[in-house]
C-alpha cells in the first residue's frame, strides 16, 4: 500500500511544479515583453562579438570582465555610433522632404500623371473606363501618405539622432545583457542545455541550429542590407536625384526583403527619369540596379545566408516577410530562425518516432 500512497503524492507534486513553472514563464514573459527588442539584439550582440571576446582574453591576462568591457566598447564604436550619426543625419533629410512637400514643391501626383500620359491610348481608355485613374483623389492620398510617412520618419530619426530616454534605456538593456551574456555565456549555456529534458544530441543540434541561423541571418542580411543601400545611394548622388542619404536608407531597409526590396525604390526612380526625358540617366539606373544592385542580393545572400542556415530561399524569404509583419523590424530575424527551429524539432521528432517505432512492433 505504501508505493500507492506514495505515487499520487508523486504525481500531485509533480503536476504542481509543472503548473508553476508554466505560470512564472509565462509571468515573466509578460513582463520582459515591452523590452523583448532590447533582449533580442543583446543576446544577437553576444552571439556576434563572443568570438571577437575570445580572442581578447588571452591578450588581457584571462580577465573576462576586461575582455567583455573592451568588446562592448569595440561594439559602441563601429556600429552604435556610426548609427546615431546616419539617422541624425537622415533625419535633417527627412525634415526637408517634409517641407517641400508642405510646400508643394513636391508633387508626387505630377509623376503619375507623366506616366499616364507615357501610356498606349488603348490603356488610358482602359483604366479612364474603368475609373481607375483620378488625378485628383490620387494626388490627395499620395500628398497625405508621403507627408506622414516623411513626419514619422523625421521624428523617429530624430528621436535617435537627439537621444532620447526609450533609445537610450533600450540600449543600455542590450549592452548590460550582452556584457553578461559574453562574459558568462559558457555557464549560461550550460544551464539551459541542463534544463531542457531532451537527449544530448538533440539538446546540440538545436543550439547549432539556433545559434548558426542567428548569426547567418543577422551579419548576411545587415551585410546585403548595407552595401545595397550604400551602392544604391551612391548611384543616386551621381544622379542628382535629392535625399541621396534618405533614400539610401529607404533601399536598405527594403534590402532586408529578399528578392525585390530595394527595386522597390531605384526602379520607379528610373521610370520617372524615362518619363521626363532622361533617357540616359533611367537606362543607366535600370542596368545599375540590375546588374549591381541585385547582383550583389543574388550573390551575397544565398551565400551568407541560405548556404548556413541550410535552408531554401523562398522559406528565407517567406519566413523573413511573415516575420517582419508580426514582429516589425526584427521579424528578419525571428522570422527565419522560427522556421529553422521548425523544421529542427520536426527532424529530431522524425528521427526519435522513426527510431521507435521497430522496437514497438511484435
Amino acid at each position: 500500500m505504501k508505493p500507492s500512497d506514495e505515487n499520487p503524492s508523486a504525481y500531485l507534486e509533480n503536476r504542481t511544479l509543472s503548473l508553476l513553472l508554466v505560470a512564472v514563464s509565462l509571468a515573466l514573459g509578460w513582463i520582459l515583453l515591452p523590452f523583448y527588442g532590447a533582449i533580442l539584439w543583446g543576446a544577437i550582440i553576444a552571439l556576434l562579438f563572443t568570438p571577437l571576446y575570445r580572442r581578447l582574453l588571452p591578450r588581457v591576462k584571462k580577465q573576462r570582465t576586461l575582455a567583455a568591457l573592451v568588446t562592448l566598447l569595440f561594439v559602441l564604436l563601429i556600429v552604435v555610433l556610426p548609427l546615431v550619426l546616419i539617422t541624425a543625419a537622415l533625419a535633417h533629410e527627412a525634415a526637408l522632404l517634409f517641407e517641400r512637400l508642405q510646400s508643394g514643391e513636391l508633387n508626387p501626383a505630377l509623376y503619375f500623371r507623366g506616366v499616364f500620359n507615357a501610356l498606349p491610348d488603348w490603356i488610358q481608355s482602359l483604366l479612364d473606363r474603368f475609373g481607375l485613374v483620378n488625378f485628383a483623389t490620387l494626388q490627395r492620398r499620395l500628398a497625405a501618405a508621403l507627408t506622414q510617412g516623411s513626419q514619422f520618419i523625421a521624428t523617429q530619426a530624430l528621436s535617435i539622432g537627439q537621444i532620447t530616454f526609450e533609445f537610450v534605456a533600450s540600449l543600455f538593456i542590450a549592452f548590460y545583457l550582452a556584457f553578461f551574456l559574453i562574459r558568462d555565456g559558457d555557464d549560461v549555456v550550460r544551464a539551459v542545455r541542463q534544463a531542457i529534458p531532451l537527449a544530448p544530441a538533440h539538446k546540440h543540434e538545436l543550439f547549432n541550429k539556433f545559434t548558426t541561423v542567428i548569426r547567418a541571418t543577422v551579419k548576411g542580411n545587415l551585410l546585403v542590407a548595407a552595401i545595397q543601400g550604400a551602392l544604391g545611394g551612391l548611384a543616386f548622388w551621381f544622379l542628382g536625384v535629392g535625399g541621396a542619404l534618405l533614400w539610401a536608407v529607404l533601399m536598405a531597409f527594403l534590402s532586408l526583403v529578399p528578392a525585390v526590396g530595394a527595386g522597390l525604390v531605384w526602379l520607379p526612380v528610373a521610370v520617372y527619369f524615362l518619363m521626363n526625358g532622361a533617357i540616359w540617366q533611367g537606362v543607366a539606373l535600370i542596368a545599375y540596379g540590375m546588374l549591381v544592385i541585385g547582383l550583389i542580393d543574388n550573390l551575397l545572400r544565398p551565400i551568407l545566408v541560405g548556404k548556413d542556415t541550410r535552408m531554401p530561399d523562398y522559406v528565407v524569404m517567406i519566413t523573413t516577410l511573415g516575420g517582419m509583419a508580426v514582429f516589425g523590424i526584427n521579424g528578419f530575424v525571428l522570422g527565419p530562425a522560427i522556421a529553422a527551429m521548425f523544421i529542427a524539432v520536426w527532424h529530431i521528432y522524425v528521427k526519435t518516432t522513426s527510431s521507435e517505432t521497430p522496437s514497438a512492433q511484435p
